[in-house]
């Protein structure tokens, strides 16, 4: 059982280096897609992961094409505060797409309207908040996966 865990250009590498560690020990695949808004041996990347890194399962993108002609059969689903339908929602399957965008503006407008029907978002329970840190969103997500994926 594997989930694959999507970053679309991310910008933060605290936070690439935290879903990276999180993408490990949930037994899950990391897929970078470039431009990244950091240098992939960035100091804060690494201090992130800590040594875990070099057993991570990573693949890497130059750009979002070249993901989704790579991956044009794979079960995919996008996560992003515009959503209408819950995480919990998803129909989680094994080896599942889970798609997430950058930390300033999530997931290009093109990309929500071409996937609107596989659009799911985190649900907010306050007015003063946008959005989650994308670190923390992965990991919500992956392990509501993997309890889905477990029962």
């Amino acid at each position: 059982m594997a989930l694959n865990i999507v970053l679309i250009e991310p910008e933060i590498p605290n936070n690439t280096g935290n879903i990276g560690r999180l993408a490990l020990a949930s037994g899950s695949k990391l897929h970078l897609v470039k431009p990244f808004g950091f240098e992939i041996d960035d100091t804060r990347l690494k201090r992130a992961g800590l040594d875990y890194w070099q057993h991570l399962d990573v693949f890497f993108y130059e750009n979002t094409e070249e993901f989704f002609n790579v991956n044009s059969n794979e079960n995919m689903v996008f996560l992003s505060s515009h959503g209408t339908k819950n995480h919990w929602d998803i129909p989680f399957k094994d080896g599942m797409f889970l798609v997430f965008g950058k930390e300033s503006v999530g997931l290009p407008k093109s990309m929500l309207e071409t996937h609107s029907n596989s659009l799911f978002k985190i649900p907010l329970y306050s007015e003063h908040v946008r959005s989650l840190n994308l670190a923390n969103a992965v990991g919500i997500v992956v392990y509501e996966g993997l309890k889905s994926l477990n029962q």
